[in-house]
């Protein structure tokens, strides 16, 4: 199970997450491909955990990826 993946999935896809993200799709790509949320999720530097889950219509919560999803 890749957390990322059922994130980016939720929101409407890669495109679609690279778009909330303000990031590129190589970004997201290549965070899809690790499976994890950056380091500057947990230093409080990002909140992509909260915009993917604001969007996801209630599929997950920020909690959720960020434990899923940790480093």
């Amino acid at each position: 199970m890749n957390p990322i993946k059922i994130a980016f999935d939720a929101v409407g896809g890669r495109t679609k997450a690279a778009s909330l993200l303000n990031r590129s799709y190589m970004a997201m790509s290549k965070m899809e491909k690790r499976g994890l949320l950056p380091r500057t999720e947990y230093t409080g530097e990002t909140n992509y955990a909260e915009v993917l889950a604001a969007n996801s219509a209630g599929k997950f919560t920020a909690e959720w990826l960020k434990d899923k999803a940790r480093p």
